[in-house]
């Protein structure tokens, strides 16, 4: 294997400044490795976050950014199975992808889908994984049934919206920026409505007063507020993030009132958390790939030499959904 590059995080700061793209030198996987030749990857708030030791997982310094992407293999360590050197796979894993090369746990491999570009292979696992438990295991969305997503543009939630509307239900997308919302309509949104402003009650006339039946939350802030005011009785408020950087709280007798549930979800601890749980999983959101239903939304792609603009990319929301760096060949 050649000398590559990696981005790699030395120092937490707010600003990037601990974060720089390095020359390293590829090692061979250990037992139960896997090595990579990385194609792309796809960025995540949660990388961001990690730069700045802001979120829950706190990987030890230095540690190479990049939670998801895609290539070929190009060595496999002492046991495993399943996987030989020439296959194109994706790759799903807290760090590590922003790299020529990069070792991975077996584990956190799976098939590139048919026909499928790097930028799109890249991009679409956290997304798709995120929805599916949010939205079938925690949030038990139903046929006939209003979902809201907020911050629909985004990775997280234009997914949202493809299972959404491949599970039956009425979608409405919420967003900022009015032409980002319209490459929603072919994903499945019903309703594009602006997160500017009063949009519960848009959300409140769209439903002739009943409201939405699940809340998909990636955002938090007065985002979240204003969901609880547009939440149908005996609805189901998701908990997936906080991209607008305030962590609400909540009045406990309103969801007396109300009758709707708050549910938290993280989806990689809960397949941690119930292994189990995971085959099934899996399986069924490789079944809806392979049916159409998830293809994300790439709305930039940076070189690995601008790996550190497209990270400020994401922090400054320039673009929609996906934002990839492109890696190819060391």
């Amino acid at each position: 294997m050649s000398r590559s590059l990696a981005l790699r995080c030395h120092r937490l700061a707010d600003d990037l400044a601990g974060v720089s793209l390095d020359a390293v030198d590829p090692t061979p996987p250990a037992a139960g490795q896997v090595a990579v030749s990385m194609r792309a990857a796809a960025l995540n708030f949660p990388d961001l976050l990690m730069t700045r030791g802001g979120y829950q997982h706190k990987p030890a310094l230095p540690f190479v950014v990049g939670m998801e992407g895609a290539g070929v293999v190009e060595a496999v360590g002492e046991g495993v199975t399943g996987w030989q050197v020439g296959d194109a796979v994706c790759v799903s894993d807290k760090s590590g992808c922003i790299a020529h090369h990069a070792l991975f746990p077996a584990a956190a491999l799976s098939p590139v889908p048919t026909g499928w570009d790097w930028p799109d292979a890249a991009g679409w696992q956290i997304g798709a994984l995120t929805a599916y438990v949010a939205l079938v295991v925690r949030g038990g969305l139903r046929a006939g049934e209003t979902l809201l997503v907020h911050g629909a543009t985004g990775g997280m939630g234009a997914a949202a919206v493809q299972l959404g509307a491949a599970l039956g239900a009425t979608v409405i997308a919420t967003g900022s920026d009015p032409s980002w919302l319209e490459r929603l309509r072919p994903m499945g949104a019903t309703h594009l409505v602006s997160s500017r402003g009063d949009f519960h009650e848009q959300v409140k006339a769209l439903t002739g007063g009943h409201g939405a039946d699940v809340v998909y939350d990636p955002v938090g802030g007065d985002v979240f507020d204003r969901s609880t005011r547009c939440i149908a009785f005996g609805g189901r408020l998701l908990v997936i993030g906080f991209a607008a950087g305030r962590i609400p709280t909540l009045a406990a007798n309103h969801v007396l009132i109300k009758s709707y549930s708050v549910i938290g979800v993280r989806a990689g601890e809960w397949l941690r958390q119930r292994p189990g749980d995971a085959p099934r999983i899996q399986g069924e959101i490789a079944r809806l790939v392979a049916q159409g239903t998830f293809r994300p939304l790439v709305g930039a792609v940076f070189p690995i030499g601008r790996a550190i603009d497209a990270l400020r990319a994401l922090e400054r929301r320039e673009a929609p959904g996906k934002i990839v760096v492109e890696i190819g060949d060391a």
